[in-house]
């Protein structure tokens, strides 16, 4: 059985230099991180705040949390003194949560806007028309504490490679056509969060900057 260190290095041999690897740690113990927190790794990815905040007051400080799973805007307030990266905002009412608390602390919190670009109903995220109303809202102007960095999304769960492709394809032409329409001259919106560890891959071929891989790394639950 190949050591989480081996199948670290196995992963990184596969990435081109542009693109951010976010090991995602959920359910993992504080020394599995830590054996890939020793490979020189420190963008970590967790998808429940409970589990994400013990976790960055036990280990290091240069680690870069992001959060990618579904969030609630209850919860928001927990994460938000210390989170890189939000990858997950499915609505304006969690994107008005994150300015107010990102405006308590002092700080501007970097976000994703999901997409919905899957088939499966279970999927949370945007349609491009939401996106739309969202980023054209006098109320999204006004935010000062929020810095929309990119697009994410989930493929469908599915051994269909041609759809997975095809839905990475739609991800990455609503990035262009939000860029030009909201971010022209904005070089900071630069983030296609899209691959996770059966089709990472595929997503990198199709443009993605930044893959969320768990199970590839630290094995399977």
């Amino acid at each position: 059985m190949t050591t989480i260190k081996e199948n670290y290095n196995t992963i990184i041999r596969q990435l081109p230099g542009k693109v951010k690897l976010v090991a995602i740690s959920k359910t993992k113990t504080d020394e599995e991180i830590m054996e890939v927190y020793h490979c020189g790794h420190r963008i970590f990815g967790e998808s429940k705040a409970q589990e994400l905040v013990p976790k960055y007051e036990r280990l290091p400080k240069d680690i870069e949390w992001h959060m990618v799973g579904h969030l609630q805007s209850n919860k928001v307030k927990y994460i938000a003194p210390f989170v890189t990266l939000i990858h997950s905002v499915d609505s304006l009412k969690l994107l008005k949560t994150i300015n107010k608390e990102g405006k308590k602390n002092h700080r501007v919190i970097d976000c994703l806007l999901q997409m919905h670009i899957a088939e499966e109903e279970t999927k949370f995220g945007l349609d491009y028309e939401e996106i739309s109303q969202l980023l054209g809202s006098e109320e999204f102007k006004s935010m000062q504490n929020v810095r929309i960095r990119g697009l994410m999304c989930m493929a469908t769960f599915t051994d269909d490679t041609a759809q997975i492709r095809r839905e990475f394809k739609q991800l990455v032409e609503y990035f262009k056509k939000v860029k030009a329409r909201w971010f022209e001259n904005l070089d900071y919106f630069n983030e296609r969060s899209m691959g996770m560890s059966d089709d990472f891959l595929i997503a990198m071929e199709e443009g993605s900057t930044m893959v969320r891989v768990g199970s590839s790394i630290f094995g399977s639950r």
